[in-house]
């Protein structure tokens, strides 16, 4: 009798358990726009498993990401660039760092739950972090979002030692709130997330081209002002580009354009002017004018650039 009421007892505690787990879990809705735009059912392709040991997810679920993009690199290989041992896993900037260290770009996600799913339909496995336990005793675990069906409200994740494993859109989602809904990809310079603003892609992109220089990432920022073309800031980050790559005159016009969508970027003028100064461009003073007339941190420079030029 004793040992009866302990399973019972058992029982319901792990049913407690289940449900302070679970929470008010629930079918994360979608937008119309969502319902129309995306497909019944996605799955990402050629994305290889790899099984997590000891507190090794982050590094296994990276590996996962940048070998489906063409990288030749292993769990054995990231663990130094991301296990930290008296944190017992991997934190999130180190997973963005070390996917730019690998020639590829780690953008975080924007738009909950249909930005994930916009992400698999586009093509794009995607490293989630969960955490698995309650709030109080966070369990933190990354996974690798590889598909989904919508008709059973289902993801497909490789995740701990099990591929392809279907996990319900209501749980997957009670965990991932837990981690305020972080999510990346890790994609090469040219190709762009489905589910990005302007400003979250323009951080990533300049935070990779300080790392791999103006040339690797050209590609990234033509994609950025094919996407967006009327963003100021994305036309002067890609005449940086160019003039880091040797292009004065690709420069000019990108900062040309700059300065047409946005007539007081006062740092677009003068960057346009010293380039046309470079070219030997007969625009080059009316260019350092406007920017020298513009107040802020850019106006004693584009003075002094002036009175450089020759009477």
């Amino acid at each position: 009798m004793a040992r009866h009421r302990l399973q019972q007892q058992a029982h319901l505690a792990g049913l407690l358990l289940l449900l302070l787990l679970s929470g008010c879990a629930a079918t994360p809705p979608l937008s119309d726009d969502a319902n129309a735009r995306l497909p019944a059912r996605a799955y990402v392709t050629g994305v290889p498993f790899h099984g997590q040991r000891d507190y090794q997810c982050g590094p296994a679920s990276l590996a996962m990401v940048l070998n489906a993009g063409g990288i030749d690199t292993g769990v054995d290989e990231l663990i130094p660039q991301l296990f930290l041992p008296g944190r017992e896993g991997s934190v999130q900037p180190e997973m963005l760092a070390t996917a730019r260290r690998h020639q590829r770009i780690g953008y975080t996600l924007e738009g909950g739950f249909e930005g994930l799913l916009s992400e698999i339909a586009a093509g794009h496995p995607v490293v989630v972090l969960q955490n698995l336990s309650l709030p109080a005793f966070p369990l933190w675990h990354y996974a690798v979002v590889i598909g989904y069906d919508r008709a059973r409200r289902q993801l497909i994740l490789h995740s701990g030692e099990q591929a392809r494993m279907p996990v319900s859109f209501a749980r997957f989602d009670a965990t991932w709130a837990r981690s305020g809904r972080w999510a990346m990809v890790a994609l090469p310079p040219g190709e762009l997330p489905a589910a990005i603003s302007p400003a979250r892609a323009t951080e990533s992109i300049a935070a990779f081209e300080r790392l791999a220089g103006a040339e690797a990432a050209l590609p990234a920022w033509q994609a950025l002002v094919a996407r967006w073309p009327a963003s100021a800031m994305g036309w002067f980050a890609l005449g940086n580009g160019h003039h880091g790559a040797g292009d004065p005159a690709g420069a000019a016009e990108a900062f040309r354009q700059a300065t047409r969508l946005q007539p007081d970027l006062a740092v677009a003028w003068l960057n346009l002017g010293l380039t046309q100064a470079a070219l030997g461009h007969p625009e080059v003073a009316a260019s350092l004018r406007r920017a020298a007339a513009l107040p802020g941190p850019w106006q004693s420079r584009a003075r002094q650039a002036l009175a450089t030029l020759a009477p």
